[in-house]
């Protein structure tokens, strides 16, 4: 058995955690904005929870598109680019061991929910359970709902990495669910769903040889693209909308600046591409969902310490 730290970090693609990071830390600023709060020990054990989840999540996601074919697919396919960890389909771990690593992160991300629930409530655990549901059922039987396209996908990932994380922290530490903490969930949660979108070009053509019904597949490469497009603006354009209601003070329009560089990437596309010039769109719409959520917690906190 693999027992490095490197191994395991690089298998359960630990690389992509500031993607939950960024909405538990705007949760944890929001609560500072509005209520003049902050529990340090609350929002580490939400942070360490949030993290585990976010691990089981990237680990039951390969665990059954390994079981579902996928991951064979990608690895068959010629055009397509494979994002999963690679360990399960070469036979690097047993499955049996990717398993139990994979539950261990789940047992801990619950662990740390009944600690919180000790503290603030019982209530704090429907934040953890619809995490762990949409987790779990976005590949697995019989929901499957991330294979079946219609945007299940996407709603899942704007709830899993916008809404939950975001609400459920702010409600961790000021013990509070309103109006504003959702407006505050919505421009990183789209943004987040953004880079999931953009993630399934790399090898939208190995997902619909295995029957996964992507948002990318259903649309089509063209009509996916003009997709994106539409997401990101929509991405943005919550962070005015989230001014205007008052949920951010009015300089948080500076995280729009991060825009500018991923809106320049779209032109060099084409309607048909190959599957390694999506590295670029990627990365941009990473680093742009990255730079504006630093942005957004900055501005929470500078206007609660006003």
């Amino acid at each position: 058995m693999h027992t490095s730290v490197k191994f395991w970090m690089k298998t359960t693609r630990s690389q992509v955690l500031p993607v939950m990071v960024l909405p538990v830390l705007i949760g944890a600023a929001g609560a500072f904005a509005v209520y003049e709060t902050f529990h340090l020990g609350l929002f580490l054990l939400t942070l360490i929870g949030a993290l585990s989840a976010h691990l089981f999540s990237n680990m039951i996601n390969d665990l059954w598109d390994f079981r579902n074919g996928v991951d064979i697919a990608a690895e068959e396919t010629a055009a397509a680019i494979s994002t999963n960890s690679r360990v399960l389909p070469s036979g690097t771990v047993p499955e049996r061991t990717f398993a139990f690593v994979t539950w261990l992160f789940f047992f801990i991300a619950l662990l740390c929910g009944v600690v919180i629930s000790a503290f603030v409530g019982w209530t704090v655990l429907l934040f953890a359970a619809a995490g762990g549901a949409i987790a779990y059922f976005y590949v697995a039987p019989p929901l499957k709902f991330g294979y079946r396209g219609k945007g299940y996908s996407e709603v899942a990932i704007f709830l899993a990495f916008g809404v939950l994380p975001v609400v459920g922290t702010y409600y961790v530490l000021t013990e509070q669910l309103d109006l504003q903490a959702f407006m505050m969930s919505v421009p990183i949660g789209i943004l987040t769903t953004l880079i999931l979108f953009n993630h399934h070009f790399l090898h939208w053509q190995a997902d619909e040889a295995s029957g996964k019904k992507t948002l990318v597949v259903v649309l089509g490469e063209k009509g996916a693209l003009r997709f994106s497009k539409v997401l990101a603006s929509l991405g943005f354009f919550s962070i005015i909308v989230g001014i205007v209601f008052g949920a951010f003070p009015w300089y948080t329009v500076l995280a729009i600046i991060p825009a500018i560089p991923l809106f320049k990437v779209y032109p060099s596309f084409n309607d048909t591409n190959a599957n390694e010039s999506y590295v670029k769109l990627m990365s941009a719409s990473l680093k742009a969902s990255v730079r504006s959520g630093l942005i957004i917690t900055i501005c929470l906190i500078i206007s609660g310490l006003l």
